[in-house]
């Protein structure tokens, strides 16, 4: 969504109606119980009066770079597919069941064209346990554990949150996590590098330093049988002497870089 941003889809979003929320239910009840023609236009005047609920939920994805005519069609899908599932025996709030309806609907969007791909059945697996923890938390007012979705689906947990994490959108290195006037941290701030830090540094120079204490033919049989992987029949028909001799050189070697170390 585009900020100060007032039509999307073609719509003034600043003129989109708002109704109450006794309004709501009156008009759920005729969408349930009325006839053909009362209910297309209780149904009409639903979607319209919960246009600004889906634009506020667009607005939550703001950051993800997509279109946000596109987000916006999507949500109203999923604001289309709440007011038709929703119970209106169920003491709650429309906009409760509505907005976790129309985010699963564009997130589904989103994982849809994820530049990663992820194979169907594991994608399959997230959506039917992101469906069970959208029913749930509507039912139950939490969201369930991992172990009351994988009973549910009589899978393994460890599937569960494989194919979770699967679906998760990729971000980028660049993205800012927080800022403070002009002074912003992005991911990229918060990742280590074991391999370049400074005690793996040291370490490598304690290494070479150790080796190069060494003899030069025991240096020569450290580097071929650690370095360059060769057995200690090979190092012993290339230096000329026998594996039994290259055994114990090779020990006294590793006794002195442990000394060293």
């Amino acid at each position: 969504m585009i900020y100060n941003k007032v039509e999307i889809c073609g719509i003034n979003t600043s003129k989109l109606p708002v109704i109450s929320e006794k309004r709501k239910q009156e008009l759920l009840h005729i969408i349930k119980n009325g006839n053909p023609s009362q209910k297309k236009k209780a149904r009409d005047e639903m979607i319209n009066g919960n246009l600004r609920l889906v634009l506020s939920v667009v607005q939550r994805f703001n950051s993800r770079g997509e279109n946000p005519d596109d987000l916006f069609q999507v949500g109203c899908i999923g604001l289309i597919k709440a007011i038709d599932n929703f119970n209106c025996t169920k003491d709650v709030c429309f906009s409760t069941y509505g907005v976790p309806m129309i985010i699963g609907e564009i997130r589904r969007y989103l994982r849809d064209y994820n530049p990663i791909r992820v194979s169907r059945s594991l994608r399959d697996t997230a959506y039917h346990a992101m469906n069970i923890k959208e029913r749930f938390t509507i039912e139950n007012n939490r969201e369930p554990t991992v172990d009351e979705i994988a009973k549910e689906m009589n899978i393994s947990k460890e599937n569960i949150i494989i194919a979770l994490e699967s679906i998760i959108d990729p971000i980028s290195l660049y993205e800012p996590v927080f800022s403070d006037d002009n002074d912003t941290i992005y991911v990229i701030d918060q990742l280590s590098d074991i391999n370049n830090s400074s005690e793996s540094w040291i370490n490598k120079l304690a290494i070479k330093q150790a080796v190069d204490s060494l003899e030069e033919r025991e240096k020569t049989i450290f580097l071929l049988r650690f370095f360059k992987g060769k057995t200690q029949t090979e190092v012993a028909h290339e230096i000329g002497i026998s594996q039994a001799q290259i055994s114990r050189l090779e020990k006294a070697a590793l006794t002195k870089i442990k000394n060293e170390l």
